[in-house]
């Protein structure tokens, strides 16, 4: 059923003669609505003004077609695109790792680094890996990451909560809102 999906084999919005559907709801070249109309009746309106009919909203019923440029509608579809591609935040996760025996100036250093983190809008997630005999005391290595909430609980919040994986503890903070 192709005709159901608005573009063609070439990732291209139906244009002219490739819309078949029987009614379509026509907008004018400059924006008025022109109401619900055959197809046929539509193709002639843009043929008269030395446009394209171009599908626009395949889904609503019935579908809506707007007469238009074709190549100047393409364009500023890329050009609306590229904008809020420009104006979208990407938000990364930062990872500490350490290690249950980590002393304390170098606890201080990791949440010097994971505050700079934070304040630039990251998620930081803490991990503390376990080897060997460290093994059988994961549980009392729990108030490193509980320490490392507390000193950043100024200007982050925890996301997830401490939690075992495998050979790794793990925890995630986000900034304050």
């Amino acid at each position: 059923m192709q005709e159901e999906k608005a573009i063609n084999n070439n990732n291209e919005l139906f244009i002219n003669e490739q819309i078949r559907d029987h009614e379509v709801r026509v907008i004018g070249a400059d924006g008025e609505q022109l109401g619900i109309m055959s197809s046929a009746e539509a193709l002639k309106l843009a043929d008269e003004a030395g446009l394209d009919l171009v599908k626009i909203a395949p889904t609503a019923k019935p579908p809506v077609c707007k007469i238009v440029d074709y190549g100047k509608y393409k364009y500023d579809q890329l050009r609306k695109a590229r904008e809020a591609k420009k104006k979208q935040k990407t938000v990364d996760i930062k990872e500490i790792r350490m290690s249950p025996g980590i002393d304390t100036n170098d606890l201080n250093t990791k949440i010097n680094a994971a505050r700079k983190f934070l304040t630039k809008g990251n998620r930081v997630k803490f991990t503390i890996r376990f080897r060997g005999r460290e093994m059988a005391h994961m549980g009392e290595s729990v108030h490193i990451l509980t320490d490392i909430a507390e000193q950043l609980k100024d200007v982050a919040v925890v996301e997830k909560e401490p939690r075992t994986e495998g050979r790794f503890m793990n925890m995630i903070m986000t900034e304050k809102k």
